[in-house]
């Protein structure tokens, strides 16, 4: 069965220096439902890749709730980022790397 992933990319907006720490706890907190909901794999910040704030890998059932979920995100909301969104097709052992 093939499995995949969403990984939403957060693009820093031009605003994205304007970010407060309220705006940050309300990121998190997005996180933190969404994990608890099991939509996420893994998430994190990216340090030295210029005009990339982080990562949010989805485990969600489509491409189009990863998307729905992308929308609600609030430094995208709040207009500081924006996000491109890819689909991942998970190779591992399970599937011997997709051979």
């Amino acid at each position: 069965m093939e499995k995949w992933l969403y990984v939403m990319m957060i693009k820093k907006g031009k605003s994205y220096n304007k970010v407060t720490k309220a705006v940050i706890t309300r990121h998190v907190e997005n996180l933190k439902k969404l994990d608890a909901d099991g939509k996420i794999e893994i998430c994190g910040p990216f340090k030295g890749y210029p005009g990339v704030a982080g990562m949010v890998i989805f485990k969600t059932q489509s491409y189009e709730e990863a998307e729905a979920l992308c929308k609600q995100e609030p430094l995208v909301v709040e207009g500081y980022a924006t996000y491109s969104l890819a689909s991942l097709q998970v190779a591992n052992k399970e599937n011997q790397y997709l051979l």
